[in-house]
């Protein structure tokens, strides 16, 4: 065997040792699994096993991982509260060469996690970014629904207050479309009460410990669902909610809830994009809503 060949980073399946190739400059997003560590992906191993560095949230959780791939890549902190701190060092070491992977503690980085903003940097730059994508417990959660999957919005955590929440649930109670969302086992009650008030008629599907030992998915309303919990004093373990609201209403170009989401999607789009997007979730056309669009973007800048 020859020395260069000896020296190749290396990681074991099952006992059995596999090479890595050489890992290419740039920032690698990888996935890693949301609970069983059996849904690693081959390349996401290459990648974790010949990097330079692995930046990731909370290195004990990682530590696990790569223990079990008999992988010994350096691990080193980014999450949001030294985020500011590390970005300037990561992007140094990446323009010197370095090939650094970037992981969450579960699932697809960014999607819920300070990840973005390093990504953001790296583009602003024209820096390498290349992404092994992998488990994804929204996608998940959507596809074991059983709700019709052809659009969908994912939102993140709920606001853990009940005014703030309730007002997110009202603009997703008009979605035509599913809607993801994260709760915790502490607020799931609460927040499945508010839903009971905002949304008695949406059809929601909670998943639980997704791929892990006791992976469960609970459908019914809202009042069924917080009545089957409260019989069972609660739930534990990380939790998905896909809502998909009742699809009756139909929605006039000026209706309030219409004007008010395509004023929201001006700000931050075009005038065609903002009147694609709510359209689309409205259950509207295009047209019938462009000019309103222009008319709204000219008064924002006012």
């Amino acid at each position: 065997m020859s020395q260069a060949l000896s020296d190749s980073p290396t990681f074991f399946i099952e006992g059995q040792k596999f090479t890595a190739p050489p890992c290419a400059q740039g920032l690698h997003i990888v996935a890693t699994p949301i609970g069983n560590l059996a849904d690693i992906t081959l390349r996401a191993l290459q990648l974790l096993a010949s990097a330079d560095i692995i930046m990731c949230e909370d290195t004990r959780i990682t530590s696990r991982l790569l223990q079990r791939y008999q992988i010994s890549t350096p691990l080193k902190p980014y999450h949001d509260h030294n985020g500011d701190r590390v970005r300037p060092k990561v992007i140094e070491a990446i323009q010197a060469g370095k090939s650094i992977v970037l992981v969450s503690d579960a699932g697809t980085p960014l999607v819920s996690d300070p990840g973005f903003k390093l990504v953001s940097k790296m583009r602003e730059m024209d820096l390498p970014v290349h992404m092994a994508p992998g488990p994804s417990a929204p996608i998940m959660a959507l596809a074991l629904s059983g709700f019709p999957s052809d659009t969908f919005q994912f939102v993140g955590f709920l606001p853990p207050k009940s005014g703030a929440r309730k007002k997110v649930l009202q603009s997703l109670n008009v979605y035509h479309g599913v809607s993801l969302v994260f709760e915790s086992p502490k607020r799931i009650q609460s927040c499945l009460a508010d839903m009971v008030e905002e949304m008695p008629l949406a059809q929601l599907s909670i998943s639980r410990e997704l791929t892990k030992r006791y992976e469960e998915v609970l459908r019914g309303t809202a009042q069924e669902l917080l009545d089957q919990i409260k019989q069972r004093d609660g739930i534990k373990g990380e939790i998905t909610i896909a809502i998909f609201p009742p699809r009756g209403k139909e929605y006039q170009p000026d209706d309030s809830v219409v004007v008010e989401a395509l004023t929201q999607a001006a700000k931050t789009m075009s005038a065609a994009k903002a009147a694609h997007e709510v359209a689309q979730n409205y259950g509207l056309k295009k047209r019938d809503l462009y000019n309103q669009a222009i008319t709204i973007k000219a008064e924002l800048k006012k």
